[in-house]
C-alpha cells in the first residue's frame, strides 16, 4: 500500500469502532421491556428462543432479496411475534423504535476518539456499514463527511458495488480510498475485490480466516494512526 496515494478513509462501524455484542444486548433488552409493558403475550413468544430462531430462518427464506436491510427484517420479526401472540401489529413501529434507539447507544473502544480526531484532520472519512447504526445518533457525525449503510444502498459488503459507491461519493478512484474494518470477509475481501487498499483491524489476535494473503493488520486505531503517519 502506497500511503502517499491515500486521500480518504472508509470505516466499518460494528466491532471496528465499538463492540457490537453489548450494543445488541441493550437493544434486545429495550425490545423485551417494550413487549413486557405493552404486549405481554408477545413477550412469551419472544422469550422462546427456539421459536424465534425458526421465525428468523423463515424470514431469511422469505426475504432473501432484503437481507441487506436489517431494520426491515427486524420489523418483520416483531410483526410475526405479535401475530403469533394474537396481538395487534399496530405496535410494530413503536417496538422497533425502542430497539433502534437503544441500538444507537454504543460504547466506543478507547482508541477510537483520539484516532478519529487525528485522522479526520488529514483525511476525509466515510462510514461504510452493513449494520443499522446511525453515525449521527452514536455521536460521531462530526468526523465523517458521508455515511453509507447497506440498507440505504441496497446491497451489503462484500458486494463490490457498495465499495465503488463509497469511492464515487468521495469522487475518488478506488485505489485512493483506504477501507478499514474487522471482518475478514465482508470488509477485507470485499475491498480487495475492487482492488481497494484495506487494513484489517484485529483487536483480539484472531488467525487470518480470509482468502489469500493476510492484509496489513493493526490491533487498534492507534496503530492505524502510526501506520498512516498522522
Amino acid at each position: 500500500m502506497n500511503i502517499q496515494k491515500i486521500r480518504a478513509l472508509s470505516f466499518d462501524l460494528d466491532d471496528t469502532l465499538w463492540p457490537i455484542g453489548p450494543t445488541l444486548a441493550k437493544a434486545e433488552g429495550a425490545l423485551v421491556a417494550w413487549f413486557s409493558q405493552f404486549t405481554p403475550k408477545a413477550l412469551l413468544i419472544y422469550q422462546d428462543k427456539v421459536l424465534v430462531n425458526e421465525i428468523r430462518e423463515a424470514l431469511k427464506n422469505q426475504f432473501k432479496d432484503r437481507m441487506h436491510d436489517l431494520s426491515a427484517i427486524r420489523k418483520e420479526l416483531i410483526r410475526e411475534v405479535l401475530i403469533r401472540a394474537d396481538e395487534s401489529t399496530s405496535g410494530v413501529e413503536h417496538a422497533f423504535d425502542a430497539f433502534f434507539q437503544a441500538r444507537q447507544s454504543v460504547e466506543l473502544y478507547s482508541d477510537v476518539l483520539p484516532a478519529l480526531d487525528k485522522l479526520s484532520k488529514r483525511f476525509e472519512l466515510l462510514a461504510l456499514s452493513n449494520g443499522n447504526a446511525d453515525i449521527e445518533k452514536v455521536g460521531l457525525g462530526q468526523y465523517f463527511s458521508h455515511a453509507i449503510s447497506a440498507q440505504d444502498f441496497g446491497a451489503s459488503k462484500p458486494d463490490p458495488r457498495i465499495f465503488q459507491h463509497a469511492a464515487d461519493c468521495l469522487k475518488l478512484p478506488a485505489h485512493e480510498l483506504l477501507h478499514i474494518g474487522d471482518d475478514a470477509y465482508t470488509d477485507i475481501q470485499g475491498a480487495q475485490g475492487l482492488q481497494m487498499p484495506c487494513v484489517w483491524v484485529n483487536r483480539h489476535g484472531a488467525a487470518w480466516s480470509g482468502e489469500g494473503v493476510c492484509p496489513i493488520t493493526v490491533k487498534d486505531l492507534s496503530e492505524l494512526v502510526l501506520l498512516l503517519k498522522v
